[in-house]
């Protein structure tokens, strides 16, 4: 039987919420868009911090939009602590604002990780190196910086596979020392959900991962 990561998530919320101090939280996000359900709904349990490493989007125009979409989306929801104005939000006054560290953008690493995997189809084997990649960085990031634990916006894509993200977070948490948080965000309507945020907010929604491969194997205008 298969792990149900989004009940796994319930469970270690619910014994955050009986807790005195909310623990802190490094989100790895891949775009504004994926994060905007997350964001909502973990910062009543967490102080989070938005980890931006996302050296796959080989396009460095494509990049720097999609960073300043996210940063355009956190100012949003700190707005919304500072004024305790959460209209149309699922959060409430107990919502944390967010902090975001960006890492160096590098696409040449990841060109040169997955060299020799080219042609391969999207969710195939360039992509788990690429997953493997951008959370062993982000474990390495939460250690370096006292985080409680990390986790990825990735599992709310319908186009992505949670357990191998979650297999590939818990590796990573066993390589760094920090702990990993389950998760498969597109349950529960958290993609349908993610989808009315972005329109919302008026969030740019791309419709491939990021790479010059995606983009090139994207051909039915999906988001991912």
């Amino acid at each position: 039987m298969k792990p149900n990561y989004s009940r796994m998530l319930e469970q270690k919320l619910q014994k955050i919420s009986e807790a005195k101090e909310k623990p802190t939280l490094l989100l790895h996000s891949c775009c504004a868009p994926c994060s905007s359900y997350v964001l909502e709904y973990l910062r009543e349990y967490f102080k989070i911090t938005v980890f931006y490493y996302n050296p796959n989007i080989t396009a460095s125009s494509e990049y720097e939009y999609r960073l300043g979409e996210e940063k355009r989306l956190i100012e949003a929801y700190n707005r919304q602590v500072e004024t305790q104005d959460f209209t149309g939000m699922h959060s409430t006054q107990n919502a944390e604002k967010i902090g975001i560290l960006e890492a160096p953008y590098d696409p040449e690493r990841y060109l040169e990780a997955v060299k020799g995997y080219e042609d391969c189809p999207e969710g195939g084997d360039r992509c788990g190196i690429c997953f493997a990649m951008r959370l062993r960085e982000s474990a390495r990031a939460a250690a370096q910086n006292g985080f409680d634990c990390f986790t990825t916006t990735l599992t709310i894509s319908p186009l992505k596979n949670a357990s191998r993200l979650n297999e590939i977070g818990e590796r990573a948490a066993l390589e760094y020392g920090v702990p990993f948080l389950p998760s498969d965000f597109k349950k529960k309507n958290g993609y349908k959900r993610s989808i009315e945020l972005s329109r919302a907010f008026s969030l740019y929604r791309q419709n491939f991962c990021g790479c010059a491969f995606s983009r090139r194997d994207t051909v039915d205008g999906s988001s991912v």
